[in-house]
């Protein structure tokens, strides 16, 4: 990832342990990596999550990728060099709420599985939870809300994955979202019932 740079400085335990936060919260604290195309839905479907796990009273964020870039990482641009250290620092960010005990959303194309996987590095075993929302370039170009697409095709826009910059599809993700064929609705009920099958959402 990244050298450490600064000398003299010294890791602080905290007095309040990662277990004791998350007995208090009655959750499992964990990153969800939501990672695919622009257009594919992973903003929406992230943010439905969050809406319903917010509903039934558990402790939830969303970091979102163009939001992020607009305070966080607005020095960043879409290099190559440039994408990893946005995935970079949102990742540690992301594991600060984990240890937290909250339950972290986080949707950013992130393309390359490297950057992905230097984040679940981050975390403990089960705290990283990558889920790929899967839609095919044709039907994200099809839907293309922000008109992206149309732009990087007129060579507007450089470096855009699925493009002009590649796109790896995760390998062995926790979760697949068959974004092709089904609804924002029904997806983001996938991620709530995966999250309670796998103890995520109780201490029990």
């Amino acid at each position: 990832m990244s050298e450490q740079r600064a000398t003299n400085i010294t890791w602080h335990e905290h007095h309040v342990s990662k277990e004791e936060r998350r007995q208090a919260m009655g959750q499992k604290g964990a990153i969800l990596w939501f990672t695919g195309l622009s257009a594919c839905g992973k903003s929406t479907i992230a943010n439905t999550v969050d809406h319903m796990l917010h509903s039934q009273g558990k402790h939830t964020f969303v970091l979102d990728g163009d939001n992020i870039r607009h305070g966080l990482n607005k020095n960043l641009g879409f290099s190559a060099e440039d994408r990893a250290e946005n995935i970079r620092r949102i990742g540690e960010v992301a594991k600060l709420f984990a240890d937290a005990g909250v339950l972290t959303l986080t949707a950013f194309i992130s393309p390359y599985k490297a950057d992905r996987d230097a984040v679940r590095e981050l975390v403990e075993n089960g705290e990283f939870v990558e889920v790929y929302v899967n839609a095919s370039l044709e039907t994200c170009e099809a839907r293309d809300p922000k008109g992206l697409y149309k732009k990087a095709r007129s060579g507007e826009i450089p470096n855009f994955t699925g493009i002009s910059d590649p796109y790896e599809a995760p390998e062995n993700p926790e979760l697949v979202l068959d974004s092709d064929n089904k609804g924002i609705d029904e997806l983001a009920e996938e991620v709530v019932k995966w999250l309670d099958d796998n103890g995520y959402l109780s201490m029990s």
